[in-house]
């Protein structure tokens, strides 16, 4: 592999281990094993681990962020938009053996860098406006009961999410997951 390849693949390694064993569960000697290539070619891509996790985090973000636009467009009220989230969030648990990334980095946050922090920040504000709004779209077509104030329900929702995936990892069982979620899944019509 080379150039873009390796780096996509460093990229796919790393995201896999730190969703798996946390950001201090892995080391670039781990990663070139996987990858197959000199520990000091890793370097050349990722001076640090730092710039690493920048990396991973602006990726995972770009692509969440994405899916997050799909979701919006393919579904028109707010309980099918919040249905979708909620999947994708079981989704990223791979069964129990896996968190979300940023899940993932909230647990190892201590070893991240101000960068990646500041990322981790804007993917949570990122997320929570797009729940709010869906909150919103919910309560005004009626797809998601009691509604009282947008923001509130969003950060509530993203704390409920990132939690249960916690708790179906601890036990590695999703279902954990599933009753964590059970509650407000009832109040989409």
């Amino acid at each position: 592999m080379v150039g873009m390849d390796t780096k996509a693949a460093l990229l796919d390694s790393a995201e896999y281990a730190v969703r798996a064993r946390g950001y201090d569960g892995f080391s670039y000697a781990d990663l070139a094993a996987d990858v197959g290539i000199r520990k000091a070619s890793i370097h050349h891509h990722f001076p640090t681990k730092a710039d690493l996790a920048l990396a991973l985090i602006a990726r995972y973000s770009e692509n969440f962020f994405l899916r997050l636009n799909q979701i919006s467009e393919s579904h028109r009220t707010g309980g099918a938009r919040l249905n979708h989230y909620i999947a994708a969030c079981r989704d990223a648990l791979d069964g129990g053996r896996k968190l979300c990334l940023c899940v993932a980095f909230c647990v190892g946050r201590d070893g991240l860098s101000p960068e990646v922090l500041a990322k981790l920040d804007l993917f949570h504000r990122t997320v929570a406006a797009w729940l709010g709004e869906v909150f919103a779209v919910g309560k005004a077509d009626n797809s998601i009961a009691y509604v009282m104030d947008y923001a509130a329900e969003a950060h509530a929702c993203l704390a409920q999410m990132e939690g249960a995936q916690l708790i179906a990892r601890a036990a590695s069982d999703a279902r954990r997951f599933d009753a964590a979620v059970a509650q407000l899944q009832q109040r989409i019509a």
